[in-house]
């Protein structure tokens, strides 16, 4: 019989990683492990879910247990969409959130590119000084960026949040990017280059196409942050036609009574796009986080 008929067996019978460090049950625990963690993280999502279908005493008296018929209501629901410019909130966080996210991926990657590709003076320098965005919060520099916006007469403008969460977000893009684009071929990229392609129709045809889980990466990581953000919307826009979700829940909390029907509404209604998001990237944001472990 040939050889190669043993091959799929013995591959099958090779041991993981986990089994061979932790034995024969060592996938099982690790299961279990992160089985408990997935719980811990989504516990607090499912108590807003399950609190903002249910009456405010409901949540009171018991703030775990499932809505009952009598305690079951959409009361919340109904004053924030009624009640409320909800969807003008949520639209200004979508467009924001969108915007921020399509300039960080895409100067993110061209920097990446440059900085990966072409040796140049100063190209050590670039990337250390990049290093230092990541580390020094972007909340250092409030009263000099509201100064700048205010100069530019940017405020109370979605435009203006576009641009501090690119400015915010761009760092961490740059590095995960960069660090992805290194690993490509140096072939692929000679091949297109001998067949008379472009700089820029290699990057958007060749190098884009082959970073996808680290642009999902990116995506998740910055995303997260600029559509929960309370800070930079409550200084730079703060009206009532630019307000985002975040702030817009604050006028539900009050110095002596809160309305938590429809906080807990809000916050539910908020937290679809992030979900969303992670379903639609999962696999791609998990082949972002594990490339090259076992290189």
């Amino acid at each position: 019989m040939p050889s190669s008929s043993y091959a799929a067996p013995a591959a099958a019978a090779r041991p993981t990683l986990v089994q061979r460090s932790f034995g024969p049950a060592g996938h099982l625990w690790v299961h279990f492990v992160l089985c408990i963690y997935a719980v811990i993280a989504l516990f607090p999502i499912a108590l807003i879910l399950i609190n903002s279908v249910k009456t405010r005493n409901a949540i009171f008296e018991g703030p775990m247990a499932l809505p009952t018929a009598e305690t079951l209501t959409l009361v919340g629901f109904q004053k924030v969409l009624s009640g409320t410019h909800f969807l003008l909130y949520f639209g200004n966080s979508l467009v924001v959130t969108v915007g921020a996210l399509v300039l960080i991926v895409l100067f993110g990657a061209m920097a990446g590119w440059a900085l990966s590709e072409y040796k140049f003076p100063g190209n050590r320098f670039l990337n250390f000084f990049i290093a230092i965005g990541i580390m020094i919060p972007i909340r250092l520099g409030t009263v000099s960026i509201l100064q700048l916006i205010v100069a530019l007469d940017l405020i109370n403008t979605r435009t203006a949040l576009i641009l501090v969460y690119t400015a915010q977000g761009l760092p961490l893009a740059v590095m995960i990017l960069s660090e992805f684009i290194r690993q490509i071929p140096t072939e692929l990229k000679d091949a297109a280059r001998c067949d008379g392609v472009g700089e820029i129709a290699i990057f958007f045809q060749v190098i884009l196409p082959l970073i996808r889980p680290a642009i999902a990466t990116v995506a998740v990581f910055t995303m997260i942050p600029a559509w929960n953000d309370l800070w930079f919307p409550l200084i730079l826009a703060p009206g009532e036609d630019t307000r985002t979700v975040t702030l817009g829940v604050q006028q539900f909390i009050g110095q002596y009574a809160t309305d938590w029907n429809s906080v807990l509404a809000a916050l539910s209604m908020a937290v679809i796009p992030i979900l969303l998001l992670y379903v639609a990237f999962s696999r791609q944001l998990i082949r972002g986080l594990t490339s090259g472990a076992v290189k």
